[in-house]
Order: C-alpha cells, then structure tokens, then sequence
C-alpha cells in the first residue's frame, strides 16, 4: 500500500477490515505499529520528500461494505450503503479526496513485481490472467483453508490434487465459487482453468476465490435457498429492486423447498433477477440472481423434482426451515 501510495502521490492509507477479524486485525495494526518505527510510514520515509500516513479502519457486520463506495461510507463512519456514480472515488473518493481502492491481493502483488520485474509475474499464470489465485475451501473436502496456486490451474488439480478431495471416497456434486454472489457449477466443470475468462465462460465467476464443495448428501435446491437468505439478510437495504427482490426469492425458493412451488416460480425467478441486475446500484443486487441461475443451469432436475414434491437428495422434507443465517 505504501508502494501504491507512493505510485499515485497519496498522502493517507486506509486498511479496510471487517470488524470481528480479530487476528487479521490485531496484525495488520501491529504491521503498521512497526512500519512507523522503522521509518516506513511517517514523514520523509527512508530520508525521501515522500510522506504517507496508514491506519486500520474497522466496520460492523457488513457484507456489502466490500463494495467500493459502501466501503468509504463505513470508513467514514456512516451506515454502509453504496453511492451513486458518478463521481467515482478516483475523483471524489473518502472525505471527498480522490481515491484509489484495491482489493488486500491486488496490494499484494506488488512487491514481489517491484523486487523481481514485471515480466517474472507476467510469466506465472495465463494470458490473459496473469499471476496466482487465492482460494478458501470450505465444505465437503479432506484440507479445507486456503491455496496460493498458479492461475491457469485447474479446479480439478486444485480440489482434488492439492486439497485431497471428498473425504471418505464420495464424488463431487456441486462448488459454489466467487463468494455467495458467485454461480454454482456442476461436476463437469472441475477442469475449467482457474481464469476470469474461462470461469466466466463456465457460468461461474473467480472473484474472491471462496470455493463451497458439496457432495451427493446435499441437495442443490436446499443449498440455493441458504445461499440467497445470506444474500437477502445482508443486503443494506437502499435499492428497492434488492431489498425487495432478495425477499421474493427466498420466499420462492422456501416454497420450492417445501413443496409448494409451480413451475411458473422459475420464470418469476428470473424476472426478478432481471429487474434487480437493472435496478441495483451495486454487485450485491446485480449480481443477487447469479446463484439461482447458475444452479438452474446445472441442477435444472433437481428444481424439477422439488416442484414435482420430491427431493434426490432426501434434504427437503417439505416443512418449513428457517434458513441458518437468519437464526439469531
């Protein structure tokens, strides 16, 4: 961040963590503690005419906060709710300065090409995606956590060379990958790179690297409608197409779950998807059909069979469940 502060001619850094994290946080705090002892930050660094400022900005629970503007509302102490564009932050960013933001893996690209050359970065990983991806495994595999592998490596290779597989000998059924506004993709696509392109091509995005592994013992219905309750309960509220249209898709897909859908739900579905990309002033809401559509994609038989009242997996029961990320 320095290096990237120096780039632009900033004077002031802001690393952004949600609150909660605690050693993420205790860290970054301490890293910056000992940047200004050893003359990294401060004035005049390393006897230069360059002087930057850095500390460690907190904010509450809030998932849309990762959205650009959302994210300088809460450094400033606001509710985290996006901005309307234009301006962009590169004119009118955090208190009104010009600011450049950068996702904490971009930043840490840096200097590893500073100390080593772009042409040693640009020779690990695709053409068009260059370097390494970061990837948080979760659910049903042997080492969950998190690689650093080449971009260009396969889901295959990375899932089940790397991180062992499925425990216990079961097959792959479905990943969930790019975070909860991801896609879902089925297990014909564990040879797709991992590449912007290529994953975008597999009706799936990379984005943050989050990848949910599930075996045959979940139900993609099931798995959809706790996806999209996560969604509605963190969407901040500002856009009506979002915080409506999350609402109506939970309680479609609670429906569907309990057997009392229609087939005209999946088309009401996808209308509303559509109206809340178009509406939306952020990802959370244009993106918010992503997962539904990516599992109808790959899992159209499954949604069949709930409307039919039945469920392959044996998960939905037809009762009602009270999706876990609303429980308090």
């Amino acid at each position: 961040m320095i290096l990237a502060g120096y780039a632009t001619g900033a004077s002031n850094g802001v690393i952004f963590i949600r609150h909660g994290h605690d050693g993420p946080i205790e860290r970054a705090k301490a890293a910056v503690r000992d940047a200004y002892k050893l003359g990294l930050l401060g004035k005049n660094i390393l006897g230069s005419s360059f002087s930057f400022n850095a500390e460690v900005s907190l904010v509450g629970e809030s998932y849309v906060a990762g959205e650009e503007t959302a994210l300088m509302e809460a450094v400033e102490g606001k509710r985290s709710m996006p901005r309307f564009r234009p301006p962009f932050p590169a004119a009118y960013g955090v208190w009104g300065k010009p600011s450049n933001i950068n996702n904490i893996k971009t930043l840490s690209y840096v200097p590893e090409i500073i100390a080593k050359g772009a042409a040693v970065f640009s020779g690990v990983g695709t053409e068009r995606s260059k370097g390494t991806a970061i990837l948080c495994l979760t659910g049903a595999i042997l080492r969950p956590g998190m690689l650093e592998v080449p971009m260009g490596m396969t889901l295959r290779q990375a899932l089940e060379g790397l991180a062992g597989g499925v425990p216990g000998g079961k097959k792959i059924k479905l990943l969930q990958t790019g975070g909860p506004l991801g896609g879902v993709l089925g297990p014909e696509q564990l040879d797709t790179p991992l590449d912007f392109d290529a994953m975008a091509r597999a009706g799936a995005i990379l984005g943050s690297g989050g990848i949910i592994v599930a075996d045959d013992s979940v139900c993609a219905v099931d798995l959809t409608r706790e996806i999209m309750a996560f969604c509605q309960f963190e969407s901040c509220g500002k856009c009506f197409p979002c915080r409506t249209g999350m609402t109506h898709m939970v309680e479609i897909l609670e429906r569907i779950c309990r057997f009392q859908g229609t087939a005209g739900d999946l088309q009401l579905m996808e209308r509303v998807g559509i109206t809340m990309a178009a509406g939306s002033l952020c990802g959370h809401g244009q993106l918010g059909y992503n997962p539904v559509r990516s599992a109808l994609r790959f899992f159209a038989d499954e949604f069949k069979a709930h409307i039919e009242k039945r469920c392959p997996a044996g998960v939905c029961t037809g009762e009602y469940v009270v999706p876990s990320r609303t429980r308090r």
